[in-house]
């Protein structure tokens, strides 16, 4: 099996899909104009997919009281704290800047609706297919 999408239940989808696209590159591969507002969102390569939608048949988590380390959603960049800085600029809120001893870095931010996002500058980053 491959992965194929992430599905997370957000308060407003339409808000933070545009959000998205405008400041993190992603492309609406697919989405709907009725409720729940179904967004399917890739990053550059087409390979990742995230779906956010606001569906109140289900519970909307809180993601601006939880820990990152319940749920965050992490992006490869060759500079963290660059990206980091742009997205604050762009209604992102600061985490936590951490520097492993190999020399990787993640910035942690949330988007303006609370979602972690992770900048990962790994020193020595993952193979790609």
């Amino acid at each position: 099996m491959k992965f194929e999408h992430l599905g997370i239940n957000v308060p407003d989808s339409r808000a933070q899909a545009r959000w998205l696209v405008e400041n993190l590159g992603f492309t609406v591969v697919r989405s709907t104009e009725t409720v729940p507002y179904l967004h399917f969102l890739a990053d550059e390569t087409g390979r990742v997919v995230l779906e956010i939608y606001t569906n109140p048949a289900g519970p909307i988590p809180d993601y601006a009281t939880q820990p990152p380390l319940v749920l965050h959603f992490a992006l490869v960049t060759t500079d963290a704290a660059a990206e980091g800085a742009r997205l604050i600029y762009a209604g992102a809120t600061a985490i936590s800047d951490t520097t492993l001893p190999d020399g990787t870095r993640f910035v942690m931010v949330r988007d303006p609706w609370g979602l972690p996002l992770q900048l990962c500058q790994r020193a020595k980053p993952f193979p790609m297919p």
